[in-house]
């Protein structure tokens, strides 16, 4: 079972598209995106993803991307 990437299509316009674009080149994820992930108020602030259902923000997408690869291996699923 592959990690579960999930992206607010509003913060793919602020920005996180690119972090999307990255991250859909590893066959060892699964993306997934949805019009409203309920955390306005920190997609307003700043980039972010769910990843396994937890929330990981970056200033960048070079961040972004970094930080959820940081996450994955620091929880992994099994």
């Amino acid at each position: 079972m592959n990690p579960i990437i999930e992206f607010c299509i509003s913060n793919l316009g602020s920005g996180g598209y690119e972090a999307l674009q990255v991250l859909e080149e590893d066959p060892n994820l699964d993306i997934v995106e949805y019009g409203c992930l309920d955390h306005c108020d920190l997609c307003a602030e700043s980039l972010y993803a769910l990843v396994n259902g937890e929330v990981v923000t970056g200033e960048t997408p070079e961040l972004l991307v970094k930080a959820i690869y940081q996450y994955i291996e620091e929880n992994p699923m099994f």
